[in-house]
Parts: structure tokens; C-alpha cells; sequence
């Protein structure tokens, strides 16, 4: 098997979007009955879903999937985030503070799959599919049923401040895992990935990504995450100082940077979003998460982000940067820090309507007629009176 991957070849592999698609649906929107703007950011991303559908006027998104990748960070065992209340506290090497243990992402892998977590409940109500990929839980291999499962590298990624998260193979292993989901999904037919992720311990991990390609300190991009409190932050500031020395020597090999200071998830996500752009397959980012490894696709396949539009604003500093360098401006301001690719579903309706609003009336299904039920029949006054 081959354990290399040439990502040079994804620069050229990587095309632009039409631009005569987007051209056309421009053209296509200034015929409409509507004054200059009248529909505001709608606009915009109708004309980039023809431009990524490479046909003008957009089509209606049909079959979007909530796609998740699945993983657990070592760092997690300092109590860089908040613990969780619905399991049993495991000690911090740092005295004094807890840390969210690997069940809680079970578990959290475990509501989707059931349909209970939030945003199994939202693709119900908005129509989309939802798919997760164990890449990295911390869990016993056979805790998912065998779809989960079967891209799954490791049983967690390694402690960043201090050692590898990943070796060169897993990271190798990873990536190629990403793509290949990436593959799948395109071969299916899906027409929109909302893209999020589920683990513990991803956002400090997403921090030294993104202070490492953008150059900046820790204190600059380490956020509250989970909601942890100052002190907590304070140690995840510390944490991600100690991360990003490790991670400025590789930083012309995005793989070798992955592998240092990434993790199985987010090389799997990485090489994702690569082929889902060489596949022409439009992604909506989610998170902090997302948002870093689309920087690190980034600079293997400039062209890439013309790919991707980001779903909302999480609040995160590392998210905000890693936007500004993407030039991407999240569709809403909701600041939805829950991950688990709920701030991505919850811009699938806006994807929906800039596509429905400004294509062919003959595209869009046409809702099926409800008739209105029968009036109820209310008592007459002389019935109530007993006169009847």
C-alpha cells in the first residue's frame, strides 16, 4: 500500500468554480422583478452555488449531509476544557482541574446515531442526511457500528504540548481516509456537505493550527471553547505557547504539521475538503475545527476556499483569523460554539432559499396543497341557553 501522499498534485487537481456559471446566474437575477440588492446576501451565494454547481440559474440543494468527523485530543487530559457534568470526572495532570473525558464524545456519537443530539433533530426538520466518521474516538473499536467505524485510524491522537499527535503513517492513513469519504459522497450523489466534527479537546488543537499559519501568539487565538473559565483558560493558553513550538519547525509540510500538532481528525477533515474540491462537491464549514483545516487545505490548494463558504460565526478567535486569511464571511452571527455541526446545518436554509429564490420556477418542487380542515361546528347561543 502506498503510505505517501503528493499534495502538489492538488494545485492542479483543484479548479475554479465556473465562472460563467456565476456570470450567467447574475444576469439571470437582474432580469427578476427585484430592485438592485433587494435580496441581500442571497444573492451572492446563489451566483457561488451555479458557479460550484457550473450551471446557471442554481439548482435547488436536494440532498444536503451533515457529515461529522469523529475524534479525541490528548490535550484534553490537562482540563483544557469544561467538565462534563454527565460523566464521571477523570484527574487532570494539573492540579485542581477537571477535564471532559473521551465518554462524552460516545456519547455524543452515540445521540447522533440515535437521532436525539441536536443536530440529528435539525437535519430532520431542515431534510438533510447525517453521516459520522469515527476517525479517532477514544473508544473501542467495535463501540460504533461498522459504517462509523471503518475509516477509523487510532484510538486517539497524541498529546500535542509534549509529543506527535499522530506518526507520519497515521497521518498519511488519515488524510487518505478523508478523501476517500470525500469520494464516497460525491459518488452518491450528495450536492451540499455541512461539514462538523465531535471530540474532545479539538478547539486547543484548532488553535495551534491556526496560530501557527497565521503567525500570531497564543493569547491571540486560544477561546473559551466548552465555556471554561478563566483559570481553565489560562492553562490552555499555556498549553497552546507549548503546542505551537512544536509545530513552527514543520510548517512548510502541512502533512508533517498535521501529524505534529494535529490529529487524526483533523487530517482526515484536510484531506476532505481537498478532494470534495477536486470533486466539485460545495462544503459548509461549522466551527473552529473546520475553519482550521480548511487553512491548512488552504495552503496546499490555494483555490480550494472558492469551494467552501463558512456557516457562522462561533466566537472564536482562531475562527475569526483563519476566516480573515480564508477571506470567507460566515453567512449568519449566531455564535453556536456546541460543535457538532450545528452551525453549519442551521445556514442550509439560507443555502436553500438563495438557490430557491433565484432558480427556474419550473426547478423548484412545488409544495403539495394542504387543505385546511373542516371548521369545527360551535354550539348556536340558543343551544348553550338550552332554548334549542
Amino acid at each position: 500500500m502506498d503510505t505517501t501522499v503528493d499534495l502538489d498534485t492538488f494545485s492542479s487537481l483543484v479548479e475554479r468554480p465556473d465562472e460563467s456559471a456565476r456570470r450567467a446566474a447574475e444576469e439571470h437575477r437582474q432580469q427578476l422583478d427585484l430592485p438592485p440588492g433587494g435580496l441581500g446576501a442571497l444573492e451572492e451565494l446563489g451566483a457561488w452555488l451555479a458557479s460550484v454547481q457550473g450551471t446557471a440559474p442554481a439548482r435547488p440543494v436536494t440532498a444536503a449531509k451533515v457529515l461529522l468527523f469523529a475524534g479525541d485530543h490528548g490535550v484534553a487530559a490537562l482540563g483544557v476544557s469544561r467538565p462534563d457534568p454527565a460523566s464521571e470526572p477523570v484527574p487532570s495532570p494539573i492540579a485542581g482541574l477537571g477535564s471532559t473525558p473521551a465518554a462524552s464524545t460516545v456519547r455524543r456519537v452515540h445521540a447522533v446515531l440515535d437521532g436525539t443530539a441536536p443536530v440529528a433533530v435539525l437535519a430532520r426538520r431542515y431534510g438533510a442526511a447525517v453521516r459520522v466518521v469515527d476517525i479517532a474516538v477514544d473508544a473501542d473499536p467495535l463501540e460504533f457500528p461498522e459504517e462509523v467505524s471503518r475509516h477509523r485510524v487510532r484510538r486517539g491522537s497524541g498529546r500535542i504540548d509534549v509529543e506527535d499527535a499522530l506518526t507520519a503513517d497515521e497521518a498519511v492513513r488519515a488524510f487518505r481516509a478523508g478523501m476517500a469519504v470525500a469520494d464516497e459522497e460525491a459518488d452518491l450523489g450528495t450536492d451540499l456537505v455541512l461539514l462538523g466534527d465531535l471530540g474532545a479537546g479539538s478547539t486547543t488543537v484548532a488553535a495551534v493550527l491556526v496560530g501557527a499559519l497565521c503567525g500570531t501568539d497564543a493569547a491571540a487565538v486560544t477561546g473559551r471553547g466548552s465555556g471554561i473559565d478563566d483559570r481553565v483558560w489560562m492553562v490552555k493558553c499555556a498549553t497552546v505557547r507549548d503546542a505551537l513550538r512544536r509545530a513552527r519547525p514543520v510548517l512548510g509540510d502541512q502533512l508533517a504539521l498535521l501529524a505534529a500538532t494535529g490529529g487524526a481528525d483533523f487530517a482526515a477533515i484536510t484531506g476532505f475538503l481537498l478532494q470534495a474540491a477536486v470533486r466539485r462537491l460545495p462544503v459548509v464549514l461549522d466551527g473552529v475545527v473546520s475553519a482550521a483545516c480548511a487553512l491548512v487545505a488552504q495552503r496546499v490548494a490555494f483555490r480550494a476556499p472558492e469551494w467552501w463558504r463558512a456557516g457562522q460565526d462561533s466566537g472564536e478567535p482562531a475562527q475569526a483569523k483563519a476566516y480573515d486569511r480564508l477571506t470567507l464571511t460566515p453567512l449568519q452571527q449566531i455564535g453556536v460554539r456546541a460543535g457538532g455541526g450545528v452551525g453549519a446545518l442551521l445556514a442550509l436554509p439560507l443555502v436553500q432559499a438563495a438557490s430557491d429564490a433565484l432558480a427556474e420556477p419550473s426547478a423548484v418542487p412545488a409544495a403539495a396543497p394542504v387543505e385546511p380542515p373542516p371548521p369545527a361546528r360551535l354550539p348556536s347561543a340558543a343551544e348553550l341557553l338550552g332554548l334549542g
